[in-house]
């Protein structure tokens, strides 16, 4: 039986509204204790004073690239950057090749994040057979074998039956299709239409293509009382149909990404290509509409959409470059430098966005601190300011419009299951 003290840090909890210095045991996976002052004897004291304490971070959408795509991005590269980042749990998408359209590939990216044992990978499987948009999974074997949703990612599932009856059965069996939102038609660029796509003489994204098929996915999950979940929503646009269909009681959820709070297409013109994704850095008013949906519930999580793609893919210029960034490493201190720092949200929203209501939305008993919990924690120096630099980055690609900015915010421990994944003392991810 192994054991952890954490001594006098801030412990934040969105569940229980607490916002308090605490003493936390730890013994084997569970917390066994949440006091002013703990005395018991551990096998590690750890000083907490002046960091916070949140429930382990959960990144509910995310990309290994493993299998097929080893060159950009492994599990264990890639858990490597989630401890570091802060994240206990990370779910990736089913681009991979082969797609973990069937048990074995599910299985055979489950058996290799074992194999790593830093944080949790909880994969989803492809909606379709080869992300081809035509013959549904076997959904029920699917999450059987360990699949925590479905979706196509980054390929829309244009027709619209077959979304529908995907829709329908995997909320019968209690999961999600998460939706990557857009209409291929209106969609064909390579950054936001618009004065800045004019000026670089690149062909600009209009943001009508992701809010025509977020406005489908709403239709479906209205009409059919099912659930719905919108993947990285970027436009003010959306964000007024998804509030609209909330206070209509529809059952959709939807996420953001950091990138869609902290920068505008202006970037493209610093960052070039470490600025270009899918849906594209949209212009002030959609920045502001998303902070505001953030503060209002509009938008249910944060993600990171960690995109990693080798330097040699990026560099073939703004128009043909793949679509991506990395995340992990700079999620939370992004959202404490441009949300909580500006007074948008707290922390308590924060934990809100990235621990309570991922768990929830993906049913698993996680996002909280109480005793008798599992011991997954984000410990995090809320103070702590630094610019982001290239060589400090632990995933295996370094595409990212972070590098050089100053943040505000730096994961000291990650724990998961009771054990410390990730030290900022140690030079090496164990």
């Amino acid at each position: 039986m192994s054991s952890i003290l954490l001594k006098s840090g801030t412990v934040i909890d969105y569940a229980s509204k607490m916002q308090e210095e605490m003493d936390i045991l730890i013994e084997n996976e569970k917390i066994i204790k949440v006091a002013k002052e703990i005395n018991e004897n551990a096998d590690q004291v750890m000083n907490c004073e002046g960091l916070y304490i949140m429930p382990g971070m959960i990144d509910i959408h995310c990309h290994l690239r493993e299998p097929g795509g080893e060159h950009k991005e492994t599990i264990e590269t890639g858990s490597k950057s989630a401890v570091k980042g802060g994240f206990t749990i990370i779910c990736p998408m089913p681009n991979t090749n082969p797609t973990p359209d069937n048990p074995e590939v599910l299985k055979r990216i489950i058996d290799e994040a074992k194999r790593v044992n830093l944080c949790n990978v909880l994969p989803y499987s492809s909606v379709t057979k080869g992300e081809k948009g035509e013959e549904l999974v076997d959904m029920p074997s699917q999450l059987e074998a360990g699949a925590i949703a479905f979706s196509d990612d980054g390929i829309p599932l244009t027709n619209s039956l077959n979304m529908r009856n995907a829709m329908i059965e995997a909320d019968q069996l209690g999961a999600f299709v998460s939706s990557h939102c857009e209409d291929k038609f209106v969609g064909a660029g390579a950054i936001n239409s618009g004065a800045v796509a004019s000026e670089l003489g690149v062909a600009g994204v209009y943001p009508e293509a992701e809010e025509i098929m977020a406005a489908r996915e709403i239709v479906i999950a209205s009409t059919n009382h099912v659930h719905g979940h919108i993947c990285h929503i970027s436009t003010r646009g959306t964000v007024a149909l998804v509030r609209d269909a909330k206070a209509r009681g529809v059952k959709v959820t939807c996420e953001t990404c950091p990138h869609y709070y902290s920068f505008t297409v202006e970037e493209v013109k610093k960052s070039g290509v470490n600025a270009k994704m899918n849906p594209p850095l949209r212009e002030e008013e959609d920045r502001q509409a998303i902070i505001e949906a953030l503060k209002d519930g509009t938008i249910d999580n944060i993600i990171t959409d960690h995109a990693p793609h080798a330097k040699e893919e990026k560099a073939k210029g703004l128009a043909t470059a793949p679509n991506g960034i990395i995340g992990f490493e700079t999620a939370l201190a992004a959202t404490i430098t441009n949300l909580v720092v500006p007074g948008h949200i707290s922390y308590l929203d924060v934990v809100r966005l990235m621990s309570y209501n991922p768990a929830k939305l993906l049913k698993i008993d996680r996002g909280e601190i109480k005793e008798g919990a599992v011991a997954d924690l984000t410990i995090f120096n809320p103070n702590e300011k630094y610019t982001y630099e290239e060589a400090s980055i632990v995933s295996k690609s370094k595409n990212t419009p972070w590098i050089g900015k100053q943040l505000q915010g730096k994961v000291q421990y990650t724990i998961v299951s009771g054990d410390v994944k990730y030290d900022a003392n140690d030079t090496e991810i164990a």
